[in-house]
């Protein structure tokens, strides 16, 4: 069963997120372990498993990037391990951006720092703008502009993991 499925709510890159803790505490409470104790082991063992599908459920809805990952994954577009690759035109920016981090690894200068900090956080608020669009024009749209979204959101989604590399590798930097 999956999360949208358990809280009977539509799939949607935005669903109601009162909706969504108002499922999560209704089914908390029908889900409690301590309301089984006196039941058997399988009882026990189910309504265990049903209540950790909550939380789980519940943490993803929840949470906007683990949602895309989930819906992404749900529909089939997202694969362990997958060699995914990023525009060339992105890729081009981004090697641009290393080239300053590593200059900056050898040659510390604040006010540069601070220039490609603010590159990074323009580069990701364009992403996140583009990705929360097109999030919200999804559930609008028939099935086959849908999965072309789906496709758009996905490469968003890698450069965005790609950005947050970079942040780990900024973070280093003193």
């Amino acid at each position: 069963m999956d999360y949208f499925e358990l809280y009977g709510l539509p799939l949607s890159f935005n669903p109601d997120l009162k909706l969504v803790k108002q499922k999560f505490y209704e089914l908390s409470k029908k889900y409690h372990p301590d309301f089984f104790i006196n039941e058997g082991e399988e009882k026990q063992q189910e309504v265990l498993e049903l209540s950790t599908l909550n939380n789980k459920a519940f943490q993803v809805l929840n949470d906007p990037q683990k949602r895309v990952h989930y819906i992404l994954s749900l529909k089939g577009l997202l694969e362990e391990g997958e060699n995914y690759k990023l525009p060339q035109s992105f890729l081009m920016e981004m090697m641009e951006v290393n080239e300053a981090l590593m200059d900056l690894q050898f040659d510390p200068d604040p006010e540069r720092l601070s220039q490609v900090k603010q590159e990074i956080d323009n580069i990701e608020a364009s992403l996140n703008q583009e990705s929360a669009s097109l999030a919200a024009s999804y559930d609008q749209q028939d099935p086959a502009a849908q999965e072309a979204t789906l496709l758009a959101i996905k490469d968003l989604y890698y450069r965005s993991k790609y950005l947050y590399r970079i942040r780990e590798s900024l973070a280093k930097i003193k």
